[in-house]
């Protein structure tokens, strides 16, 4: 409890610096280090209170970079846009947090050196959100569209929106998933290969009782799930009993972890976790330390996308590699063109699939002789 109220003082210390101006919009705040000095509080403390600011849309990360103050005191579903100029409307499941900002960046980068004005918006990852949102940028007549689709592994109720603006003849472009029903131009992982990856690592490294959380309510989960589940076939290893964790968006800080938990108690303890993303990652490196579970020396764990995440903790993190800001300055160059070029650039360039690379860390390692004689 006391160290809830200490996390509960630092982001009221950080919120009054927002809101007395003594650090703006887009400025760096202090370092982790320096805010575990000035505070003289835990680093989990200080981790903490910045993360509940990110969350709410006070601060966002820029990986490599640092924390940063956003341009809004609290998380706005729709971003205003200026008057002039051509208008992109810009839709992803989060803004602040995560590896949107990089992806978002890399977006307005290129749209603002075009002369375009942008409309953001944020579904969190709900349809009755993402159906606001996209009545609101009709509403404000954009000329094209980049968005990423809300729970794309199942039907989508808000189609008819988009063959509303294909009959407008208003493009529009879809990153990291995309709704299939729809075959629409989509700038994407190979989500498959970068989970096949993933999992072949640690095979690779000998370990053989692996299991993966997945989530299962957007594509992006489902083809990471795949490329696991190819890795095991390739190289000849059965499946064991609860090898596969899922969570959907509701359950994203809730019972998977419970699961996570038992398995780790059972007697067939895995020493393997492939991860949905870093985020997860990082929620079962918790799980880990609370079992004294060491990583990688009882343990090897693989995050995705290479976030800032996969550094923030002293355990740094193998992940799976996402473009993030090149994907962003590519999605804006697509819609710019299929603006100014019409029908003849979204027939052309209807998909762009980048290739994922593993970025090894330390958290992942040899299986130990022991551990290999036991399975």
């Amino acid at each position: 409890m006391a160290q809830q109220t200490k996390a509960g003082m630092v982001k009221q210390k950080i919120k009054e610096w927002i809101e007395d101006g003594k650090v703006s919009p887009g400025e760096k705040i202090h370092s982790e280090n320096e805010l575990v000095k000035m505070f003289e509080v835990s680093r989990h403390t200080v981790r903490q209170a910045v993360g509940d600011l990110v969350h709410e849309g006070w601060l966002y990360r820029e990986q490599g970079a640092g924390t940063f103050v956003s341009n809004r005191k609290e998380k706005l579903h729709i971003q205003p846009v200026s008057s002039t100029g051509k208008n992109i409307g810009v839709i992803t499941t989060y803004i602040s947090d995560y590896i949107f900002p990089s992806i978002i960046k890399g977006i307005e980068s290129y749209l603002s050196s075009q002369g375009y004005s942008l409309t953001f918006a944020c579904t969190d990852n709900d349809p009755e959100k993402e159906k606001q949102c996209l009545e609101a940028m009709l509403s404000r007549n954009i000329d094209g569209l980049i968005v990423e689709p809300t729970r794309s592994s199942s039907y989508n109720p808000n189609l008819h929106y988009y063959l509303e603006m294909e009959q407008n003849n208003i493009p529009y472009l879809m990153i990291n998933q995309y709704y299939p029903q729809l075959d629409p131009p989509n700038l994407i992982l190979n989500d498959e290969q970068g989970g096949y990856i993933a999992t072949n690592h640690l095979i690779q490294l000998g370990h053989r009782k692996i299991i993966g959380i997945f989530k299962s309510d957007d594509i992006q989960g489902l083809n990471r799930m795949q490329g696991f589940i190819r890795a095991f076939r390739e190289n000849n290893i059965p499946f064991f009993p609860e090898m596969i964790v899922t969570y959907t968006t509701e359950e994203k800080e809730g019972s998977y972890l419970s699961k996570v938990k038992e398995i780790l108690e059972s007697e067939e303890r895995p020493t393997g976790i492939i991860c949905y993303n870093d985020e997860i990652a990082i929620n079962s490196l918790n799980v880990l330390r609370e079992l004294e579970i060491k990583v990688p020396e009882e343990l090897s764990i693989v995050g995705y996308d290479d976030s800032y995440l996969a550094e923030a903790s002293e355990i740094k993190l193998t992940s799976i590699t996402h473009p993030k800001m090149d994907m962003g300055i590519d999605a804006a160059k697509w819609i710019v063109s299929a603006v100014e070029n019409g029908l003849q650039e979204r027939e052309e360039n209807r998909q762009k699939i980048y290739e994922p690379e593993i970025i090894i860390r330390n958290s992942t390692s040899s299986i130990q002789n022991e551990q290999l004689v036991n399975t």
